[in-house]
Formats: structure tokens, sequence, C-alpha cells
């Protein structure tokens, strides 16, 4: 199927939000998810199903910076 992430297209075979962010290789726990522009919690990533066409943001924190 067809999402458009942060702006490209993607074509990925993920069936849930879940699943996507396993096969893009980001740590779930620094990851925060708007699907069609509503936010989605960390717990109903497994269950929240994809479908073509979808818009995703997806912002991964990054930790650092000085003292």
């Amino acid at each position: 199927m067809n999402l458009t992430i942060n702006g490209e297209t993607q074509v990925s075979s993920a069936e849930t939000l879940g699943a996507l962010v396993e096969h893009l290789g980001m740590k779930p726990d620094r990851v925060a998810i708007e699907l069609n522009r509503e936010i989605v919690p960390r717990e109903q990533w497994p269950k929240t199903p994809l479908h073509d066409g979808d818009r995703l943001e997806i912002v991964h924190f990054v930790g650092g910076g000085s003292r």
C-alpha cells in the first residue's frame, strides 16, 4: 500500500502502526505518530490498522545536548 510518511510517499506492507515502526527500525519509546492528523497513543499502535493513502507524521526523539 502507499503511505505518505513525513511528506514522502512510501510503499509498505505493514498492516498496523506497530508493524510499521518495527519495519522502519525505530525504537517505540522514542517515537510519536500522527495518523491522518490525529495523534495515536503508543499502546494503540499494535491494533491500529493502516490503509492505502494514509498520511503519517512520525517524530523521532533524540537525546543529547550540552550541560
